[in-house]
């Protein structure tokens, strides 16, 4: 793996695979998914089909940890490309907790700004994220937005979020409004970011555009603990591993005046208000 993949990582908080997996392989994922979700919900869906809704996320629901019954999925999540990447990101290999699929069809919401280890709850250390895009994915059709450095912050405090343009409720505050920048991406590439890196997405503003993405959800290797629903983790080979169950919410941070700008500091205390699914 280049140098400047770690460099752009421990420096903006996020770094962009190019090209990670090939078309093909992209197709047939992108097939699979589809055939799954056409076929109807399945035990443990995040939202059930609701195929006469007018809620275009209603029709195609995002699906979560397909890897526990789907094999595609679980090798998808355990592939030895994504292992490289991130050991050479992170020092050593990480452990696989979730996959996860966004259809996001024509006319979606996006969701609100947040940072996944809110969610996750790694200690120590953080998840780290792997976003692939199954589709050319750009800002009419709601491509992921970051806030570069911002995995320095702790997690912060979160607030209400406005679910007309987000299926999420929460969000997190930002010092500046604009400081999120679009990630444009082409199918196979694939987006690695820390699990403290703020993100999120606008709706899908296109009239026939789908943006899918595949995602697998990590954690760092010296974790010794993960959120109960990220249970049970795996090792990059696939065998299950036991790690303790990361209880309630610590600290969280809020913004504060100082000579140099707002300050992220830890002040609040963390309300887990929904599954990271």
């Amino acid at each position: 793996m280049s140098g400047s993949f770690k460099q752009e990582f421990d420096s903006a908080g996020y770094t962009l695979v190019r090209g990670l997996f090939a078309v093909d392989e992209v197709e047939r994922l992108r097939d699979h998914y589809m055939g799954l979700r056409r076929r109807g919900s399945y035990e443990n869906d995040v939202v059930g089909v609701q195929a006469d809704s007018r809620d275009p996320l209603r029709r195609y629901p995002r699906m979560a940890q397909m890897h526990r019954w789907d094999e595609l999925s679980l090798q998808w999540l355990i592939d030895s490309r994504l292992d490289e990447v991130m050991t050479g990101l992170l020092g050593r290999s990480p452990y696989a907790v979730q996959t996860m699929i966004y259809f996001k069809p024509p006319g979606s919401r996006g969701q609100a700004l947040h940072q996944d280890n809110f969610y996750l709850k790694a200690e120590p250390g953080t998840c780290v994220a792997a976003w692939m895009a199954l589709d050319e994915v750009d800002v009419e059709n709601g491509c992921l937005e970051v806030v570069p450095g911002s995995h320095r912050w702790p997690i912060l405090c979160t607030e209400k979020a406005d679910t007309k343009v987000s299926f999420t409720d929460i969000t997190v505050p930002l010092p500046e409004p604009d400081a999120a920048v679009p990630v444009e991406m082409a199918p196979g590439d694939v987006l690695f970011f820390h699990g403290a890196l703020v993100h999120g997405s606008a709706p899908n503003v296109s009239t026939d555009r789908f943006r899918r993405a595949l995602i697998g959800h990590y954690i760092q290797g010296e974790a010794k603990q993960v959120a109960e629903y990220y249970h049970p983790a795996l090792q990059m080979d696939g065998t299950p591993l036991n790690l303790d169950v990361s209880q309630g919410g610590g600290a969280c941070g809020e913004w504060v005046p100082s000579e140099n700008g707002p300050v992220a500091v830890l002040t609040g205390q963390e309300t887990l208000t929904r599954k990271h699914e």
